[in-house]
């Protein structure tokens, strides 16, 4: 075997500026929350500079450098901003400790191909940057009212308790305002009984709609996959719109079957789009041997397409049942007092008595999904197995 290439240690002219740019950009929140942001700018872009110079001029022992800078960005955390700014702190020496010698020794193109530009290099990380800068501007309200939903005081902010880390600042006052209320429990009591039922419908209706639209035969079949689809790009407020004037010249307005029907409409989509994407993979040799060997299309159905379909059902049900236990805006339209759920009541909680309670039911229903999103993710990979889209 050729021994290694070394990576080539990169000039300062390139790694340098790089650093300082991140600095800068660390620098703007940090003076914007001292109360000026442009000269967080300027200082986080010179400092970072002049520490990239002394850790790869002045002293080249990575490790002790990398420790040095991690401690130095925690104790100026810890003036700045106590025991939680000695957290960030530390945080953002560690990374910039790492971030200057990963550029500095080269091995930001270690993983990647020898032939590609510099161009090319540059859009490949500055993609997954502005990826990551995505990510964190959707999650970062999620990650805030988590913690406040501990606060012990009815407030909507952090207070200086719970900025010290004192233990007084937290409480589980709010989750167990939230299990003895008897407006929340009939809440998720209604949200309970609606999600389910409505799932097991959209699932039954997508599953079968899905696998007749995947034949060939079928006419119209993208003018049909449109029309199902569409309450999932139509702006929810009109599908809410047309679903209570139809449901009131029906007599289905204000009843639980009206608000079941309108979130099966709703989550069907989902279903559809799962269950023809796990049918792309499907060989339907199978479905014709099971027939020349006597077996009904019931028969088939359960006992050959459902095993090997049966990830992309589950997913798109699960998709469903989320659609369902989220939506606020269909049931507000076609639902009667008697049908308030969950996010309903969190509608009402901010709109006529703004209760802390409601952090406490965002972070529940933030950990459900999570569980329900990690399934589907394992469902996902374990029909690619299946299908042998993807090793054991």
């Amino acid at each position: 075997m050729a021994a290694l290439t070394p990576i080539s240690r990169t000039p300062v002219t390139f790694y340098v500026p790089v650093v300082a740019a991140a600095g800068a950009f660390a620098g703007l929140f940090v003076g914007t929350a001292q109360g000026s942001g442009l000269l967080g700018i300027i200082a986080g872009a010179a400092l970072m500079a002049v520490l990239a110079l002394a850790m790869t001029r002045v002293i080249e022992n990575e490790k002790t450098m990398r420790w040095a800078i991690a401690a130095l960005f925690l104790a100026g955390g810890y003036l700045l901003g106590g025991i939680p700014g000695a957290v960030m702190g530390g945080a953002f020496g560690w990374f910039f400790g790492w971030f200057t010698y990963w550029l500095y020794e080269g091995r930001y193109r270690a993983k990647l191909p020898p032939y590609l530009t510099q161009g090319q290099v540059l859009w490949h990380f500055a993609f997954r940057v502005i990826c990551g800068a995505i990510l964190v501007f959707l999650i970062t309200p999620i990650l805030v009212v988590m913690p406040l939903s501990f606060n012990s005081q009815n407030f909507f902010t952090f207070t200086p308790e719970m900025l010290r880390f004192d233990p007084a600042g937290y409480s589980l006052r709010h989750y167990r305002d939230f299990f003895t209320s008897d407006d929340w429990q009939q809440a998720l009591r209604n949200s309970v009984m609606i999600a389910p039922v409505a799932t097991l419908l959209s699932v039954s209706f997508g599953t079968l709609a899905a696998i007749g639209l995947s034949s060939e035969h079928v006419p119209f079949r993208r003018l049909i996959m449109a029309i199902l689809i569409s309450p999932m790009i139509v702006p929810l407020i009109i599908s809410a719109a047309g679903m209570y004037f139809f449901y009131s010249r029906i007599g289905l307005q204000g009843t639980y079957f009206g608000v079941v029907l309108a979130h099966a409409a709703l989550g069907i989509p989902f279903v559809i789009i799962t269950v023809t994407a796990t049918l792309v993979g499907f060989d339907r040799s199978l479905t014709r041997a099971a027939a020349n060997m006597g077996a009904d299309p019931v028969t088939t159905f359960f006992r050959v397409q459902m095993p090997l379909i049966l990830p992309g059902v589950v997913s798109g049900g699960l998709f469903a049942f989320i659609t369902s236990f989220d939506e606020v805006v269909v049931v507000l339209f076609v639902g009667s007092a008697g049908q308030k759920t969950l996010p309903w009541q969190m509608f009402t909680g901010l709109r006529e008595q703004i209760s802390p309670t409601i952090l406490a039911v965002a972070t529940i229903l933030v950990g459900i999904s999570i569980c329900l999103l990690t399934v589907v993710e394992m469902l996902r990979r374990r029909s690619e197995r299946l299908r042998g889209m993807s090793p054991e």
